[in-house]
């Protein structure tokens, strides 16, 4: 059973930072591309960040550029996302995803920044 769990979310102040973790299970995680995408209360869900399979190549959306770093361990089957510097516009809800043969998404964990 494919299953991908995300963690990590929670309430925290401008300024600050929280560090997400996706644990996957039931596929081959080190052959899928894993990217965390985000979605804000009446909008569209949009990428984040993503890294290849192998952890070599990463990209980032525009805006959070030089405060969130995604990474991956490989034998623990886990993608990170440590996130600094939020800002209350970062407030979503944060699904990752894997894609490869197939397309997998967890269900989300909520982040909220606000003093």
């Amino acid at each position: 059973q494919v299953q991908l769990v995300e963690s990590g979310g929670g309430l925290v102040q401008p300024g600050g930072s929280l560090r997400l973790s996706c644990a996957a299970s039931g596929f081959t995680f080190s052959s899928y591309a894993m990217s965390w995408y985000r979605q804000a209360p009446g909008k569209e869900r949009d990428l984040v960040a993503a890294i290849g399979s192998a952890g070599g190549s990463t990209n980032y959306a525009d805006s959070v550029k030089g405060r969130f770093t995604i990474s991956r361990d490989n034998a623990k089957n886990t993608v990170y996302l440590q996130m600094n510097s939020l800002k209350p516009e970062d407030t979503a809800v944060y699904y990752c995803r894997a894609v490869h043969l197939f397309t997998y998404w967890g269900r989300g964990t909520q982040v909220t920044v606000s003093s």
